[in-house]
């Protein structure tokens, strides 16, 4: 049962005593060095700048800093518009992301494009499916990416073997790295995420991409961008993974009693036996790393990382490697933040998007509703806690 994206800890949990780490949203992970805590605040200023077309904004963009689509409840956060994207998808795996003919939709424009870029909030001729997406906490990305790949490959049953109906998948990206971040586990690491802020969101130049992106498959009109490539330069992205790296899971709520304590304690028991918690695997273990405060420590993010189908009421876009149906399973830690749910946000309350659930998480849907209304409201109460 996935609350923001896919359902499903395959019943093989990876379990440790090495230390768990989290701290208050927007907080740098415990255990820094004062040189990596000086990176981490370096990198929050860049996170937090806002770009002007004249340094290099647009010409087209989603919003003019990274902050102003990572805030809730803190920097680093989620929250911002939801970007709207649209992609071409030809059974069974073929997927054009349509990055080259502006598959991202409702986008604004500077000044100088705006004349030539009327039709931007127009579907692209071509595109199968539309999807709406809100920007996800960024929080605890560095211990995601510090899991090794053998460990979410461990969880992975392709092919059902074991006849649960759980059959979540490995995202290989075109250069063969598995992806783990984002709705369509389309990124394998932290680098490619603020590349792909720079480029897409703040549609910014970089040493690794100097060239502007074109619109609509067409070259950008002379002069509508005046800032010379790249606009930014690899010192600024440094900054911008080192604050995403250095940023730790939120802390899990308390309760408030013990009355309370009990309650969420029955609504954790009843999310595993229900299945909830076969593709929310609710520990992971990072692997050595040369950064101590990343360093075999306990990832309590409530994900497998994988793709699972989720039906057809949740498809929309496809991704590189997933199909419309395929979301990868949304960890869950943060939830307390949220107050929207599913990666579109359509859902109102928890129970509605559990609701929503199809697919490989039909079981456990089912399983929830037919629990007594009591159980339910724990199950509710414990995962307001992550």
């Amino acid at each position: 049962m996935v609350l923001v994206g896919a359902s499903c800890t395959r019943g093989r949990e990876l379990t440790r005593s090495d230390v768990t780490v989290s701290a208050e949203p927007g907080a740098p992970l415990p255990g820094l060095t004062p040189e990596e805590l000086a990176r981490f605040e370096a990198g929050r200023a860049v996170f937090s700048k806002v770009y002007t077309p004249e340094e290099g904004l647009g010409p087209l963009y989603t919003e003019n800093s990274c902050n102003a689509c990572h805030h809730e409840p803190e920097t680093g956060g989620g929250g911002g518009v939801p970007d709207t994207h649209a992609s071409r998808f030809v059974e069974p795996d073929s997927c054009d992301t349509m990055r080259e003919e502006e598959g991202f939709i409702r986008r604004e424009a500077t000044p100088l494009m705006r004349p030539f870029a009327a039709d931007r909030k127009e579907r692209p001729a071509g595109a199968t499916e539309i999807g709406r997406f809100f920007s996800p906490q960024l929080y605890g990305r560095g211990l995601i990416e510090a899991i090794p790949d053998q460990s979410i490959m461990a969880l992975a049953d392709p092919d059902d073997r074991d006849q649960d109906g759980i059959s979540g998948r490995v995202s290989r990206l075109a250069d063969g790295r598995l992806g783990r971040f984002r709705r369509k586990a389309d990124r394998a690491a932290i680098r490619d995420l603020a590349e792909a802020g720079a480029r897409f969101a703040l549609g910014l130049t970089t040493p690794e991409y100097p060239t502007e992106l074109p619109y609509r498959g067409r070259p950008l009109p002379p002069g509508v961008d005046p800032a010379p490539d790249p606009e930014i330069d690899s010192a600024v992205t440094a900054a911008m993974v080192d604050f995403i790296r250095f940023l730790a899971p939120p802390a899990r709520a308390a309760p408030v009693d013990e009355a309370d304590r009990r309650v969420i304690a029955r609504g954790d028991r009843a999310f595993r036996v229900i299945g909830c918690a076969d593709c929310h695997v609710p520990r992971l273990l990072t692997g050595p790393n040369q950064v101590a405060a990343l360093d075999r420590k306990v990832v309590p993010l409530y994900s497998d990382l994988l793709l699972h189908d989720m039906g057809p009421t949740l498809a929309d876009v496809c991704g590189p490697s997933a199909t419309p149906a395929e979301l990868r399973t949304e960890p869950l830690w943060g939830l307390q933040y949220r107050r929207r749910f599913m990666h579109d946000g359509r859902a109102q309350s928890m129970p509605e998007a559990i609701s929503l659930h199809g697919g490989e998480s039909a079981s456990s849907r089912n399983a929830y509703f037919r629990l007594d209304i009591e159980t339910q409201e724990a199950v509710t109460r414990f995962l307001w806690t992550l």
